[in-house]
Order: structure tokens, then sequence, then C-alpha cells
């Protein structure tokens, strides 16, 4: 039985987790920025990076204090080297190599992305092979064909916006703050979809059928804001107090939005299913909190006869027990990193060369 220490500072959350055999999370701390950036309508990368130098100290510290030995019951250490933001990545990599270094561990850098793959570990049994990932969140949206363990192989992506950036900046434009997923989503369920019509529809790329393209629905929400006059609330409101306040316009555009994003994740999904023939799927990323698209994951998978895992919210956002999840799956077949791994904000999953400094080893 072996404890990693995951370390996650890619973007906005600040986070540590001590996870046994990749299976158990023994804690899972997340500090979070939300209200730092809300004041700015998104994440500013030098505050974000300031925000992680004084927080990764404090939060690992809290994530080893389940441990009976603390540090000294970590076994290797695991952090996210990319993608995200260069300066955020920085301060998770640098402290997460000083502490494998100081206590004599493994060290492993871990893909953010492979990490989101991983965070239904917690909760499931082993995978079954071939397998599909669908990630979604702010900065991606990504469908995988994963033919054998820690293989991947990118079927499509997000050619423009990510969903969960659609999301955002479309809740700016109606005033309702960020991060703007979980509000139109609670406005989403009070909303009639009928009554706000976008003129939208979900795009199918001829040479990439399993691409994603959200720029287009964002357009066509802006213009019926637009052309129906539809008032954002006033800026510096809670988003209690935004809930609270909107108007059934409101509710009504987000629950058109959001019918309109769920169609199109299932749409490519179930294209993936019917060709790759999958005995597996499993879902990441923070939009997969969202009520619509897990109710749309359940009945596909029942109307496909497949199983698809989707995380708990505490796993499916930004956190580091998937990637000492994902580390410790790489650990235990040997690989490990030295110190000369830097980070890489645009680091690829599929198809892409080893990173300098990996090595294969016995996990020691």
């Amino acid at each position: 039985m072996r404890v990693v220490l995951g370390i996650e500072t890619s973007c906005d959350e600040t986070a540590a987790a001590a996870v046994l055999d990749g299976r158990r999370a023994l804690s899972n701390v997340i500090a979070s920025q939300v209200a730092v950036h809300r004041a700015h309508g998104g994440v500013v990368p030098e505050i974000a990076a300031r925000q992680h130098l004084d927080a990764i100290a404090d939060v690992a510290e809290r994530a080893v204090a389940v441990l009976p030995e603390g540090f000294r019951g970590v076994e290797a250490v695991a952090a996210t080297y990319g993608p995200g933001l260069a300066g955020a990545l920085l301060v998770g990599l640098s402290y997460a190599k000083a502490l494998a270094l100081a206590l004599g561990v493994p060290f492993l850098g871990v893909h953010h992305i492979e990490g989101h793959l991983f965070s239904t570990a917690f909760e499931y049994g082993d995978w079954d092979y071939p397998a599909l990932g669908l990630i979604v969140s702010g900065g991606h949206t990504d469908l995988f064909y994963i033919p054998a363990p820690l293989t991947y192989e990118r079927l499509g992506r997000t050619r423009d916006d990510a969903a969960g950036e659609a999301y955002d900046k479309t809740a700016r434009r109606l005033g309702l703050g960020y991060p703007g997923g979980p509000i139109l989503d609670r406005l989403a369920q009070v909303g009639r979809a009928d009554r706000a019509p976008l003129a939208y529809r979900p795009p199918l790329i001829p040479d990439a059928p399993y691409d994603f393209s959200f720029s287009g629905l964002k357009t066509a929400a802006l213009r019926y804001i637009r052309e129906r006059e539809v008032a954002s609330l006033p800026e510096g409101l809670s988003q209690e107090a935004a809930l609270a306040q909107a108007s059934d316009d409101i509710r009504d555009l987000a629950a058109s939005f959001q019918r309109a994003v769920v169609s199109t994740l299932i749409g490519v999904l179930e294209r993936a299913i019917e060709a790759c023939r999958p005995r597996l799927v499993v879902t990441g990323g923070g939009v997969a909190c969202n009520s619509a698209l897990r109710q749309a994951l359940a009945e596909l998978a029942q109307r496909k006869g497949v199983e698809i895992r989707v995380p708990r919210p505490i796993y499916a956002t930004d956190n580091a027990a998937m990637i000492a999840a994902a580390g410790y799956a790489r650990l235990a077949r040997g690989e490990r990193h030295d110190w000369s791994l830097e980070p890489a904000p645009s680091l690829r999953l599929d198809g892409a060369p080893p990173p300098s400094g990996l090595t294969y080893s016995g996990l020691t």
C-alpha cells in the first residue's frame, strides 16, 4: 500500500491530496481563488500564480495532516505539469519537486487531462477496454479513444471556445458573474427553453466528425440578447442575488443555451460510441457537474447499453486527488521524472513525445 501526494495548480485552484493506492482519497484539500478572480470576470494569470504561492505550503500541510507520520508518510509526489497557465504550473511543479527531493521519494509530472480521466477512480472499479473519455471544462472539450491503459488517441477537440468557456462568456454578458456554469445551470432548471429559441444548430465538421464548436452558440446567445433587448443584471451582485433577481427572459435563455450545449456534447459522444463500440465511457471536467449533462449521460448510457462513469462533483472540478490517482498509475509501471521537468502550458495528451526527464525504474 502506497500513499501518493498529488499537487494541482494548473489554473485557479491550489490543491493537494493524499491518495492510497490510486483509489482511496485520504484527503482532498482545495483552496479556491474564485472570489479573487470574480471581480475581473475571469482568471488573471499573474494573480493566480501569486495566490498559488501564498497557499501551496498550507494546502499541502493540510493534505498530509491525515497521515500518522505527516510528510514522512508520503511515498511519492505527483504534480500537474501541463497544460495550464505557465506561472501557476511553475508554482505547483516547483513545490512538488522540492518536496520529493527533500523526502527522497519518486516524483512524477502528470498531464492535467489525464488527471481528469482518473477522476472516477475513487468510486468505480477497474476500466474495461476499449474506452472513450470525454473531458468538458472551462479550458478543454476533448474526446479520447482509449484502447489500453494509459494509451490515448484524441478523436475530437473544440475548434474554438470550450463548453465551460462559452458558459462563462454568456453568463458575463447577462451580468451573472464568474464562474458562469453553475449559475446558468440553476437558472436553466427554472426556465423554459422553448420560449427562447436560439438560431443555432450544432455543427458537423465533415473531416472531423468528433470535433466540437461552441463559438456559434455563444454568438447566437449574444444575438438573441441584443435583438430581444434582454436586460442584464447590475454588476456586483452575489450569485444568490442574481438568481433571485433574474428575469424570465434570462431564465429561459439559460435553459435554451444549456439545452444546446448538452445536445452538442451528447450528439458527438453518441456518434463516437456507435463508431468505436467502447466497453466504457469515462467523463470529467467542471462541466461534468452540470445537472442536465449528467441526466443526458445517464439516458445515453441506457439507450446505448454502455457504462458511462461520471465523477462526483468534488472530483469533476480541478482537484489534486485525480492527479495523485493518475500519478500512481504511471508510477506503478515504473515511470518517474527527474528534476529537469519543466511546465508545459500547451501540453498534448495524445501522440506527443515523452517529456524530457522521463525514466523507467521500480517504484521505490
